[in-house]
């Protein structure tokens, strides 16, 4: 091995936790905090962002189409990097770059804080989106290697509760920063985050990446901890078991569809691109998506693993995944306009659209507990799916109705109460349908269709915005959503094995 060899694996190496730490009974909840501080950290970006949308329009004198991109840009980049950091992580270690996520997220969010312009905070999130795929691609690896089997279950609660509270926290949290302080320091508060994150896991997650190693003694622990592998120092990078090749053809593919279909949504939607860049970008989109297809069913190793999403239950699962984050982020970036259309303060917003997120929140926690125990997983789903969509035509027409902006509230307490019961039994039917062997695959694609979902969420109600004005196009868009909930309930249904 040479020099640069060498220091690159010595700058890369796992550190063990301290013996004091990792032969403690509690040391593996320790590291599951850790994750949490991840998810929490993801979760709040992801709510917090539409609050400062109108901020943003005042400070750069840019409409709805151009700022929607400081959302569309991390969750473009998110997409395309889940899969290829996931297959690095194998190789440099879960925990190496899970922490590298934390400092990428962090410096871009400092870097976010102080931009000049609307391109370079774009820019800015872009990267921060770097950070957060080594983050998000790791997460459940990290619970699932730093627990005992005994606890998978209920670590993955506590992580899933990270989340909720993070997604929760968001508009109320945003909402309260744009009034009193600046929407600077939306991007500004994750910064002591992420470098609480890096401190805790250094010291507090395991080592993930494990080499053949001699027989050593090690360390005792006490009953029911976890005790660190012994590694020993060797290359940072090396061929894959199998010898297959990542599918970068796939990759950029995806990459482009996605973006191409976003683009042309924005430019609809007043961004300022010629009126032919609309057809032209529809056109790529089409193509890019054609092509995909036919690079997927030759490759190797493909991004979505076309003989898997054959899979029974797997395609209408993938779907309703997908519409279950539609449903859950048109709203958070529509609330805000709607309700600054009453006449509503910011941070009034901010509190009335807390209510989704929270009920979202809780009910993936506890609600299904609620539910008759005898019920099925599809019956979950369809029942999640009909609460949704009768609380968005509720949001729909209380406003034609002429009520207070804060009754608001009432239905989207029911949007996300019946979200927070389609999306985890929907979970369940997916991982159930996907093969043991190919469950990394599977959660991969899940997570790009959470993505998709949060993308197009993001994009649609600029659009009806843009073409009808925040009332009409508002309420236009919240019926639509209404109706693709009623979709979602045709889709839960009994998976038939061939």
């Amino acid at each position: 091995m040479n020099a640069a060899s060498t220091l690159t694996a010595r700058l890369l190496a796992e550190r063990p936790r301290p013996h004091g730490i990792a032969g403690r009974r509690y040391a593996h909840w320790l590291a599951v905090g850790t994750v949490c501080l991840g998810a929490f950290l993801g979760q709040l970006t992801a709510s917090v962002t539409a609050l400062v949308y109108p901020a943003l329009q005042r400070r750069f004198d840019a409409g709805f189409a151009a700022v929607e991109w400081v959302a569309l840009a991390y969750l473009l980049v998110l997409v395309a990097l889940l899969a290829p950091i996931g297959r690095l992580s194998d190789l440099v270690g879960r925990k190496t770059v899970y922490l590298g996520g934390f400092a990428v997220f962090g410096l871009a969010s400092l870097g976010a804080g102080f931009a000049g312009g609307l391109g370079t905070l774009v820019a800015c999130r872009a990267v921060q989106a770097v950070g957060g795929a080594m983050m998000q691609a790791n997460s459940v690896a990290l619970v699932a290697r730093g627990v005992p089997g005994h606890a998978m279950r209920r670590a993955l609660g506590v992580q899933a509760a990270a989340q909720g509270l993070g997604l929760a926290l968001g508009p109320s949290l945003g909402g309260l920063l744009v009034a009193h302080a600046s929407w600077r320091w939306v991007f500004w508060i994750n910064v002591p985050v992420a470098v609480v994150g890096i401190v805790a896991g250094w010291f507090l997650l395991p080592r993930t990446r494990v080499e053949a190693a001699p027989a050593m003694p090690r360390p005792r622990a006490a009953a029911g901890a976890t005790v660190e592998p012994v590694v020993r120092p060797g290359p940072v990078v090396g061929p894959e078991p199998d010898g297959g090749r990542f599918d970068l053809a796939g990759l950029l593919l995806l990459g482009g569809s996605t973006t191409a279909l976003l683009l042309a949504l924005s430019a609809a939607s007043g961004l300022p691109l010629p009126a032919w860049a609309v057809a032209a970008l529809l056109a790529a989109a089409v193509l890019c998506a054609l092509a995909l297809v036919r690079q997927e069913r030759r490759a190797t190793r493909p991004i979505l693993a076309p003989g898997l999403v054959n899979t029974p239950g797997v395609r209408p699962g993938l779907a309703v995944a997908l519409i279950g984050y539609l449903l859950l982020f048109c709203p958070l970036v529509l609330g805000p306009v709607l309700l600054a259309e009453a006449g509503l303060p910011t941070a009034r917003s901010g509190l009335v659209i807390t209510v989704l997120p929270a009920a979202f929140a809780v009910a993936a926690t506890v609600g299904g507990g609620l539910l008759p125990r005898g019920w099925s997983d599809v019956a979950r789903c369809r029942c999640g799916a009909a609460l949704a969509g009768a609380g968005l035509l509720g949001c729909a027409l209380l406003p034609a109705l002429g009520a207070p902006a804060v009754l608001l509230a009432g239905p989207l307490l029911v949007v996300g109460g019946g979200l927070g019961l389609l999306l985890p039994a929907n979970n369940a039917l997916v991982m159930r349908a996907i093969p043991a062997e190919c469950s990394a695959v599977g959660g991969g694609m899940v997570n790009m269709a959470r993505s998709l979902g949060t993308a197009l969420g993001t994009a649609l109600p600029v659009l009806g915005v843009h073409l009808a004005g925040p009332a009409v196009g508002g309420r236009s868009v919240l019926l639509a959503l209404a109706m693709v909930a009623g979709l979602a309930v045709v889709l839960a249904r009994p998976v038939r094995r061939r």
